[in-house]
Parts: C-alpha cells; structure tokens; sequence
C-alpha cells in the first residue's frame, strides 16, 4: 500500500506570511464562470473606530490603554498578566509547585489556574473537582496515532476513576483528571509523540476540523491533511506559542472542507475554506462568522473571497488581525467575529481584512464551487472500501464519545494490528479506523471491543446521539448530559421503531458545546419545574437542525422541559416528524 503520510512545512515562528506556501494536488481543471458579483456595501463606519485596539509590547499584543474602559473581566484579567508567559516563559514550572490551596489565596495565581491556564489547554474542574483539569489536545484534521493514544491513556490511568478521555464536537481529544503537579511533565510527554494542547482554550484558535475521510475517501474533493496541519502550526507556532493571534476577542473556529458532504459543518465556523476552482486554478471560497452562544448563533456567510490552494494562511491571518484588532472587549455575549462583520458590514470588513493581507489583494468568490449542492450525506460507521484498492475504512461508534484507558489502549492496538497504526476522529465524536486490509475485516468485526464497545453498526437512534461533557465535569453545565442521553435515547429506543436516522444532540448549557442548533432534535440544559412546581432538572428542546448542503440552524420546540417528561415528549416527535411507529406493549399497562 502507498504510504498516506503527508510531508508538512516546518516554518519558522511565521514572521512575514506571504513566504508560506502549501502544495496540494487540485482536481482536474475545470471551465470556471465569471466571479460572482460581491453583495452588500460596508457601513458608514467612523475612521477612528478602525484604528487597532491592540498594540505589540515585548512580543505580546495587549489592550491599548484608551480603551480599556467597560471591558469584561476576562480582558482584565489578560491585562494584568499575559496568559503565554505561563507557556513561552515556563511560567508552569514554578506554577505548578504550589499546592492548590495555596493559589487560591492570591488574586493573580487563582485566575492562574481558572483563566490562563486554558491558554494551555488546561480547564479547571473548581466546582464538581477542584484542583483537577481537563487538557483539550490540538488534533488537527482529528487524526492522531496509536502511540499517542496509548501515551493520553497512560496519562489519565493514574487518576483512577477521575481519569478518562473524550472525543469531541471540533474532532480532537480531552483528557480528564490531571493535577496540577503532573503537567509540566504531561506537557513534555504530549512534545514527544507530536501532540501540544497549546492555544486551545478561551480567546485562541480552536482545533482546525477537515474531512475524516481525508486521502481514504474515493469521492474526497481534496485532502484536507496538509492544509488543516498547515493551519494548526501557524496557530501555535508550530507548538512553541504564537502571541500574534492569543488575544483574541473570542474564541475562533476554523475548519477546511474535502467532501461533499460536508463532515465538518461550515456553517457554524468562524471560517470556513470551500473548494472551488477559478481560471483553472484550485482553491477556496471563503464563509465566515459562524457561532453559536447563549445570546445568538449566527450562520457563517460569504466573504465574497477566493484564495488559491497555496495561500490559505496569509488570509486566516489577515482575518484573525481583523479581529484581534477591532473586535470589541466588552459583553461577553457580543465577541464573536459576527459581531464585527455586523457592525463594518461585510465589505467593511473585508477592506479591513485585504489591508492586513501581505499584497493587500484578494480575489473576489468564485461561482466554481465544487461541493455538490445536492449530495446524500454519507454515513461513516461500519465498513467502507477506501479510495485505495483493497483497503477499507470502519467507522466505529462511540457512545457520546466517552473512551476510558483501558479502551484507548485497545484502540491503539487494533490501530496498529489491522491498520496503519492511525486513528481518525470525528466531529461526531466517532472513532475511525483507516487503511484495514480487506482480508483482515472479518477477523477485526470478531475483536471485542467492537462486540461490546465499540460497534460498526449501533442502533439507529444512537448513530446520531452527540453529548456535550454534562455537569459530571464541566461547572458551567446545568444538567448531566452523557448518561442521560444514553438512557433516554435507550428508553425511547424501547417504545418506537424508526427506519431513518435521527441526529439527538446534547449540551449542558447554552453555551452549546453540544450544537444542538445542528441537530433533528436537541436538548439544551436548564433548570425548570416539574408538574408540582419543585425545581428540577430540565431541557430546552430544538427542532429541524440541518446539516449538509441544506444546513441551517434548528429553533426552539419547547422551552423548560424536565428530563423526567423527555421520554414521551421525544416519542411524540419521532412519530409525527420522522416517521417513527410506536412498538407493541408486551403485555401489561403502558
């Protein structure tokens, strides 16, 4: 079999952009219409609103001091001490000889460990495991090996019952229980099998999501690999920190697609790259602002922009500087990037994002878009040929994506023993197994693991059932999500038969970690009450989700359900909307 390694640049810490290129081989050149005719004029912004809000001190970007009034606290918090120095200047080592207890009792070394330590990946678990942290992992692409699963699993096993991993919603790893001592340590372990959790949390770039069936898949438009690992080392500095883009308003999302079926939700990225071909060249369209929060989601609109292939990383710059430059600091809940497009307009906008590009010029959209607009989304689980003769991928199922060591470990070892030793993740929080020998697919379906686990092909209602980390970890969560989705999924599983796939998709809070505005059907913690007016757990549900070249938001069905009512209220659903049929009693009252 060809080796399906990518070679990736290895550039210096991405002092000038425009020298940064990437090569990938496009599709076949194709006739390309004229440019589609940009929409929507910029708004009358006043000049002196586009003047940069941030200044570079000492190789750090900070908060110019004029306007820092009626800021949120984390940007004070940012302006007291610089969130990298824990990283860049080893901050953690010192850090990280100090007992918990006594960090809470400064100011500064307490939002050390709540706030800027996400800058590292590290989210502390105050409220339900204090003095514990969850590590969210840069996986771009969600591809990851067997030995760095194995090196995450020998990770959380020392935690015991604390420890376990999660696959999540942006296609990457979290790892749960780490203590505050360990992880100067964890960090140079996670260095030695290519893995950083560097720039991961609050006003950083998230993991860059692309195609899980990238260079396997016989349909794929392009592979996104290169371009998705492209953009994790211009993230991060290719692991050692960039400061340029770690102040941002907001968090940030950016995803790559491959595929016609849209496996990595472009419509709710805050950029998102489109294939498209133009004068016989290969390249992108581009969307931007998506988001969801508890005040708003916004789907991701056009930018009226088109880059070739190789110049990805001069316009992801010049729009995280947009952001970072003029994107206001002060409510929380209005910091997305939409928010600034809303306010320059979009033409706005994109004058301030060509000012900041090397050769200020950028193309206007191409009508060449090479995703398919009617296109059958394919389902991933179970056994699939690959683009490679005689290989196949398997899609396994991971219930709400929660893995424990023991798990990983097997994992990595099927990885090793009946494919490539690779692991693919999904956004779905799904696990694939890439480049299996068709002769060695029946002897793989026997392991275990897939009989009792991990199964190739789960019920149908589970196929679909995403869940956010729930109130077991995660502080801001309301209700308990990943058990309860499964238990409900499995009761209302009891009561209907249905023949088409339904996405269920849960978050703990409105913060929407879980996307429930993407799914059939979603589930949005609160707290409500039941019929005897006690204050129970409860959801917000969501219908009509879409996903595909059909994507849209879902809205609100029902506001303030209790957990106890879901059963029957999702039945109903299942019935009236997707064709369900409710089962047979077996006897007895119903």
């Amino acid at each position: 079999m060809a080796s399906l390694s990518v070679k990736f640049l290895a550039p210096n810490p991405w002092p000038n952009s425009k020298n940064f290129r990437l090569h990938a081989t496009p599709p076949a050149s194709q006739t390309v219409a004229p440019p589609a005719s940009s929409s929507g004029g910029a708004a009358d912004v006043d000049a002196l609103r586009l003047e940069p809000r941030v200044e570079e001190r000492e190789g750090y970007w900070v908060l110019k001091e004029k306007y820092r009034q009626g800021i949120n606290p984390p940007e004070k918090v940012k302006i007291e001490k610089e969130p990298m120095k824990l990283f860049v200047e080893n901050g953690i080592e010192e850090l990280a000889n100090i007992p918990v207890e006594e960090i809470d009792k400064s100011k500064l070394t307490k939002d050390d460990i709540d706030v800027r330590l996400k800058w590292l990946g590290l989210f502390h678990r105050r409220k339900h495991h204090y003095g514990r942290f969850m590590m969210r992992l840069k996986l771009p692409n969600g591809v990851t090996t067997s030995a760095q699963t194995r090196y995450l699993a020998s990770v959380i096993r020392k935690y015991g019952k604390e420890g376990c991993a999660d696959v999540t919603t942006r296609q990457n790893w979290q790892i749960r229980g780490v203590v505050l001592p360990d992880v100067p340590e964890i960090l140079k372990g996670l260095e030695e099998v290519g893995l950083t959790s560097l720039q991961s949390g609050m006003d950083n770039v998230r993991n860059p999501v692309g195609n899980p069936l990238a260079g396997i898949d016989p349909e794929e438009i392009v592979d996104t690999r290169p371009y998705t690992n492209l953009l994790s080392q211009f993230v991060t500095a290719n692991s050692r920190g960039n400061p340029s883009i770690s102040n941002l308003p907001r968090k940030w999302n950016v995803c790559v697609i491959g595929s016609h079926d849209l496996y990595e939700h472009p419509h709710i990225n805050d950029l998102a790259y489109m294939p498209a071909t133009k004068n016989g060249r290969f390249g992108f369209n581009l969307l931007v602002g998506g988001f969801f929060s508890p005040k708003r989601c916004a789907d991701a609109i056009p930018l009226d922009a088109w880059v070739p292939g190789d110049d990805i990383i001069p316009v992801c710059k010049a729009i995280l500087e947009t952001f970072r430059d003029l994107g206001t600091r002060g409510n929380r809940q209005k910091t997305r990037m939409m928010w600034l497009i809303d306010e320059l307009g979009i033409e706005g906008f994109r004058s301030e994002v060509v000012k900041r590009i090397p050769q200020q010029e950028l193309e206007r959209a191409s009508s060449e878009d090479l995703v398919q607009k009617q296109w059958e989304r394919r389902d991933y689980l179970g056994i699939h040929p690959q683009k490679q003769e005689g290989y196949s991928f398997v899609g396994l199922h991971i219930p709400v994506g929660r893995v424990q060591a023991d798990d990983m470990d097997e994992l990595a070892r099927l990885a090793d023993e009946y494919g490539s030793g690779e692991l693919r993740l999904t956004v779905e929080q799904n696990i694939i197994i890439p480049n299996i020998e068709n002769a060695k697919l029946e002897a793989l379906l026997k392991e275990p693991l897939l009989k009792n686990r991990f199964s190739p092909e789960p019920p149908i209602l589970m196929r679909g059932l995403v869940a956010c980390t729930g109130n077991q970890f995660c502080g801001q969560a309301i209700i308990e999500t990943k058990a309860r989705a499964l238990k409900i999924t499995e009761e209302v599983q009891r009561q209907v038969s249905i023949t088409r796939p339904v996405r269920m998709h849960w978050t703990g809070c409105p913060n929407s970690c879980g996307q429930v505005q993407v799914a059939d059907i979603g589930f949005m913690g609160c707290m409500t009450r039941d019929k005897n007016g006690k204050p129970v757990e409860g959801a917000d549900v969501f219908l009509g989700g879409r996903i595909g070249s059909d994507s849209h938001l879902g809205e609100v069905y029902k506001k303030g359900v209790p957990c106890d009512d879901l059963v029957p209220l999702v039945v109903d659903l299942l019935i009236n909307q997707f064709d369900a049929v409710r089962r047979e009693s077996e006897g007895g009252e119903e």
